[in-house]
């Protein structure tokens, strides 16, 4: 059973970022790549490493910067191993929980009123920036990763006259059915 939080955690309590804000660059150590590797589902994670800027804004804070990581899969035609490169933006905006949810749309847009995405939670105070290296390698990687000129192609019979059930045909026939 997969857990749902991530396996990496590099915590920075919100308090502790100057007004001025702060440049942070974190990389995982190889023992947290194999335990990521496998909280992702992939073959190998070779680099994982996020370059990030914090900035505080009132009670919250923004991070700002990229995440890195080159992963190991395999080809979903060929089965073969493959590396992939993955590069993701990372711009998130982070505000304290309200003591109690928002039970209507009109106390929703009291507290929200932009276009943009509402900020995430801060959570006992901290920002996890190992579960934000994680999350963005996550939404980087291909689900469906494909070596370079792999394509699949259905197997076809060399006679044009076989029926598609024709296996099954002559299988019925065989155990004495119509």
């Amino acid at each position: 059973m997969k857990k749902n939080r991530s396996p990496w955690s590099v915590p920075v309590a919100v308090d502790d970022i100057p007004e001025t804000g702060f440049h942070i660059e974190i990389e995982a150590p190889e023992t947290m790549r194999a335990e990521l590797a496998e909280f992702a589902g992939v073959r190998e994670l070779v680099r994982l490493s996020a370059v990030l800027d914090l900035a505080r804004r009132g009670a919250g804070a923004r991070v700002t910067g990229h995440v890195s990581a080159r992963v190991g899969q395999s080809c979903v035609v060929t089965l073969e191993p493959i590396e992939s490169d993955i590069e993701e933006t990372v711009d998130l905006r982070f505000a304290p929980q309200l003591a109690q949810p928002a039970s209507s749309k009109a106390e929703t847009a009291a507290v929200h009123t932009t276009d943009d995405d509402p900020p995430e939670p801060i959570l006992d105070g901290k920002l996890d920036l190992g579960a934000i290296a994680t999350e963005f390698l996550l939404l980087g990687m291909d689900p469906y990763p494909r070596k370079a000129g792999a394509e699949f192609a259905p197997v076809k019979a060399d006679d044009a006259s076989v029926k598609p059930f024709a296996a099954l045909e002559a299988l019925k026939k065989r155990l004495g059915g119509g």
